[in-house]
């Protein structure tokens, strides 16, 4: 397929098709809006299956009973959206359900506003719901990424039974670019024999979350934190950025924020001043590892998000106190320029750490 011009939110939409998922209910918000508008239109076209919810609760159960067939199933929605979801996620998690789900972030807390934000950090990593649990998360950085990772996000989450979150700023959603949806070899996956697709010739296979017997429940936690630990040991992905020389500080940023301090590295360059960056694409799992290495290569390290902080208790972990860590954000929809990151990064430098 050549290369297309597309939104992101369209990008992720045309990308779960290719997946192979032709299966999505959800309910519009801005600025997620646009991935249920293009899958109204796409869908039917490829015989598939769209459902425009009543709420998001509604979608989120709607998710769960469709995953529950064996077939891929995606749901999209934006920050508040989400944490209707909630409820929903925790039973799919319980479940073994493999499904994904898209978060195109908005200013918070509460209704907020509809500009980008990177402030469901917290939601997206700690489990979104109740109980012992995790969603794998990946975060885009360019629309051909986030076409990529979508497309990934449905082997991830067959493989591993679990939801998997794809998480982008309001910016990922709404901006154009090229979209190329190349040939890939899929990943080797096992037969869905558990799913509840007819029971003739078999015992029923039962989809549940619900262990009275608390012998039960300890054993199937123990079961979904050995398959956590596989994942934290396969899954991890991550991007490092003008680290191949020596320099003075390490940046820790993800999704738009990590493009933004990209020019910042660059601008630097030009007065001879050695900036480097760390770039998570997985949020959860978290590569702990690669973060620690690359800051015992700098003095300091600064993280910069498009919130008030909340990715920088996961660098305070993968540091270990090893290097001073400092922390520069903005919110509720503002985006800095790179000349704002530039004098940041000068003040830091300016100081001894």
């Amino acid at each position: 397929m050549a290369k297309k011009l597309m939104k992101g939110c369209e990008a992720l939409g045309e990308a779960a098709i290719q997946a192979g998922c032709i299966h999505f209910f959800g309910y519009p918000i801005t600025p997620q809006t646009e991935v249920p508008e293009y899958l109204s239109r796409r869908l039917p076209e490829v015989g598939g299956v769209y459902v425009q919810a009543e709420s998001e609760v509604a979608a989120s159960n709607m998710i769960y009973g469709c995953a529950a067939t064996g077939v891929r199933v995606f749901t999209s929605s934006s920050s508040p959206g989400i944490s209707l979801m909630a409820e929903a996620v925790s039973y799919m998690a319980g479940s073994q359900l493999p499904v994904v789900i898209v978060n195109i972030v908005r200013g918070g807390p509460g209704l907020g506003g509809i500009l980008p934000a990177q402030s469901d950090y917290w939601q997206a990593t700690r489990g979104i719901g109740h109980g012992d649990f995790r969603v794998i998360v990946l975060a885009p950085s360019t629309v051909q990424e986030a076409a990529d990772l979508m497309i990934e996000a449905f082997d991830i989450a067959d493989q591993y039974r679990n939801p998997v979150m794809i998480i982008g700023d309001g910016i990922i959603g709404q901006m154009m670019e090229p979209v190329e949806f190349k040939k890939r070899e899929p990943r080797k996956l096992a037969e869905k024999n558990w799913a509840a697709s007819g029971a003739k010739g078999r015992a029923a296979n039962k989809i549940h979350s619900l262990f009275l017997d608390p012998v039960k429940l300890e054993n199937h936690n123990i079961l979904l934190k050995k398959k956590y630990d596989e994942v934290e040991k396969n899954e991890q992905r991550f991007e490092l950025y003008n680290t191949q020389k020596p320099y003075e500080l390490l940046i820790v940023a993800y999704g738009t924020m990590a493009r933004i301090c990209k020019t910042s590295i660059a601008l630097l360059e030009e007065e001879n001043i050695s900036i480097a960056l760390a770039r998570p694409i997985s949020l959860y799992p978290y590569p702990y590892q690669a973060i620690k290495e690359a800051a015992r290569k700098a003095k300091q390290v600064l993280v910069v998000e498009l919130s008030m902080g909340q990715m920088i208790e996961d660098v305070r972990l993968a540091v270990e106190g090893e290097r001073p860590i400092h922390f520069y954000g903005r919110s509720g929809g503002m985006v800095p320029s790179p000349e704002e990151v530039c004098r940041e990064l000068k003040r830091i430098l300016a100081k001894k750490p």
